[in-house]
């Protein structure tokens, strides 16, 4: 019985920490001009994503901890690394979203309740506002260009997005309240972002519970994979305990039992079973189990049917 790996730890991609370093100093420096300008104004808007930002500037320390932490090689430990932190950060990204969407929905309401009591300069408020969508505009292009896998930049990208769509809408309730005299528009434009937030979250959340619960990654299909190693050579007779996940940003990894033919030449058939699953499937890291017989693990309930299953398994 012949045992093999095939595998490419990788690191986060470059410089995507110092991006996170860059987008973190300017988000704490936003936040406290927007305090200011919130508490000035009384602006619930600007308040909102004063507080959004505040959210912001932990999500993206947490972001660019993890960044750093994915750079870290394998140890005794954690023998795939910290690639995982990505993930985690991500998730709980979504989470802190989640939460603070309830706080602006509940304050928005209170104020809709209460018109009377609410004043409203402005100026301030258009001034500040107009700062911050230019200051989260710099922040979200700086960002923008990372790996579509990479699940924490893109829980950081997630919360900067929050925040120029803030910023838009305090511009415009802004706007409204000075021309117009309307000043329910600053709480009604607040609940608007907060259900824009809210779906982007979900999307997030759902993403990264995905790898998280061991779900089969994006752009792959069990029974297409399934189909291809049943015909990838001759000398292979069947595979079966086929697992396939994801651990981090783009790395997809697997596992599987191959039980060969009489004759069959073993390094031949993990040779393409790996060049397969690497070019076609982009799965870079593959541990192949090669059997001469019926499979050997009682556990598989595969030796007798033949079949495949493909699931995600994340170490």
């Amino acid at each position: 019985m012949a045992h093999a790996h095939s595998h490419d730890h990788s690191a986060a991609p470059a410089g995507n920490h110092g991006r996170l370093a860059f987008a973190f100093a300017l988000t704490c420096a936003m936040l406290v001009v927007e305090t200011v300008g919130g508490w000035w104004s009384g602006s619930l808007a600007l308040l909102a994503d004063a507080a959004h930002m505040l959210v912001d500037s932990g999500a993206l320390a947490l972001a660019w901890a993890a960044a750093v932490f994915a750079l870290k090689p394998a140890d005794a430990r954690r023998s795939f690394g910290y690639a995982r932190m990505e993930v985690l950060a991500g998730f709980v990204n979504a989470l802190v979203q989640v939460l603070l969407v309830a706080g602006i929905v509940y304050e928005a309401v209170r104020r809709l309740l209460n018109m009377g009591d609410i004043h409203i300069q402005s100026g301030v408020m258009l001034v500040v506002a107009a700062a911050g969508l230019l200051v989260n505009a710099v922040v979200l292009r700086s960002l923008h260009a990372h790996d579509h896998d990479d699940l924490n930049t893109a829980g950081a990208r997630l919360h900067v997005f929050g925040d120029l769509l803030g910023s838009l809408a305090t511009v415009a309730a802004a706007l409204l309240v000075r021309y117009l005299g309307w000043e329910w528009a600053d709480p009604v434009l607040s609940l608007l972002v907060a259900l824009l937030i809210l779906r982007s979250a979900f999307v997030l959340l759902k993403r990264s519970a995905h790898i998280l619960l061991e779900g089969v990654p994006e752009g792959l299909a069990p029974d297409e994979i399934r189909a291809a190693l049943a015909t990838v050579d001759p000398c292979v007779a069947e595979v079966h305990h086929l697992h396939v996940w994801q651990l981090a940003s783009g790395s997809r990894m697997a596992t599987l039992h191959a039980r060969l033919r009489d004759g069959g030449d073993p390094r031949q058939a993990l040779v393409s079973i790996q060049q397969l699953l690497r070019e076609r499937f982009s799965i870079t890291h593959v541990t192949v189990q090669i059997e001469p017989c019926d499979c050997l693990d009682p556990d598989s309930g595969c030796a007798e049917s033949g079949h495949a299953h493909v699931h995600d398994h994340v170490h």
